[in-house]
């Protein structure tokens, strides 16, 4: 079993910044990425950026130069740094760990925090 728990949504006022951070725990023989998306209320889930184990980043085109994901390898945690938010912003932002455990891969999903850009 693999836990993912994302940590750090709030609510913040339009132009401001979080740090959103989401830790892997369980049975994990070793992680291949980490990732992050986000759900708006009635939209589709949308990605914003992966990690790869040796660092690589690739970014959604939409969401390059405000969005920056960073990873601690030796604590399988995931970062998520956002700048100059906007109201549109506002979502569930949902963290993804593709990892083996006990020797599949597997994608996981944590349940998500919230994030509120109030303009």
């Amino acid at each position: 079993q693999v836990q993912v728990v994302e940590s750090g949504g709030g609510l913040v006022q339009a132009g401001g910044s979080l740090r959103l951070s989401c830790a892997a725990s369980g049975s994990i023989d070793s992680i291949e990425s980490m990732a992050w998306c986000r759900q708006a209320p009635g939209k589709q889930r949308e990605y914003i950026a992966l990690i790869t184990a040796n660092g690589s980043t690739d970014y959604a085109d939409s969401m390059k130069g405000r969005f920056t994901i960073s990873r601690d390898n030796t604590k399988n945690m995931v970062y998520l740094q956002m700048n100059n938010l906007k109201p549109e912003d506002t979502a569930v932002y949902i963290c993804n760990v593709r990892a083996y455990s006990i020797q599949i891969l597997t994608n996981f999903w944590g349940q998500g925090t919230q994030v509120t850009v109030s303009s």
